[in-house]
């Protein structure tokens, strides 16, 4: 590994630390040329992934345009950034443990709507209402209705607000 100040290519450790969650780790290290200190961390390298888009087409997993498209889904709401990692991390776990090379863009949008039902039920309307791609507003009220209702049998406290059952009658 060479020097990121003077690029001679022998350093020692000085220190090694796991990270806090365990997938990397960290090291100081100290240049024998120049002295001068700098840390490297080392991840278990990921086999490429790619992802299998609604067209077919296929592209590379890119893990920022996951926590993308949740960051967008959760913005303005009580989501924060640690708790979007953690889904993100979850999801990484679960495709990258599985036998195969490539996954539906579909699998990977229903777990993150199991994640987001669970944390936050606006976050997850906005995200389904664009993974989903509702075709009309009666789609996008039956979602809104189920997870009412689901709302409704689990026993949900609504802290004071009232749940209301949205029916929406279009003219012919």
């Amino acid at each position: 590994m060479k020097c990121p100040f003077c690029g001679f290519e022998e350093n020692k450790v000085i220190d090694s630390r796991t990270s806090k969650d365990g997938q990397s780790v960290r090291r100081r290290r100290e240049c024998l040329e120049c002295k001068k200190r700098f840390t490297t961390y080392e991840y278990v390298e990921k086999t490429p992934f790619l992802i299998i888009k609604r067209d077919g087409r296929r592209e590379a997993y890119i893990r920022e345009k996951l926590i993308e498209g949740i960051r967008t889904a959760c913005r303005k709401r009580p989501v924060s950034n640690e708790r979007i990692n953690q889904i993100v991390d979850d999801i990484e776990r679960k495709i990258f443990a599985r036998d195969t090379e490539e996954i539906e863009s579909s699998v990977i949008g229903e777990m993150v709507m199991e994640h987001l039902k669970e944390i936050d039920e606006i976050s997850y309307v906005r995200f389904a209402s664009v993974y989903r791609q509702f075709k009309d507003m009666n789609e996008f009220v039956e979602e809104l209705n189920s997870l009412l209702k689901k709302g409704e049998t689990n026993g949900n406290k609504n802290h004071g607000n009232k749940r209301v059952k949205v029916n929406i009658k279009r003219k012919s």
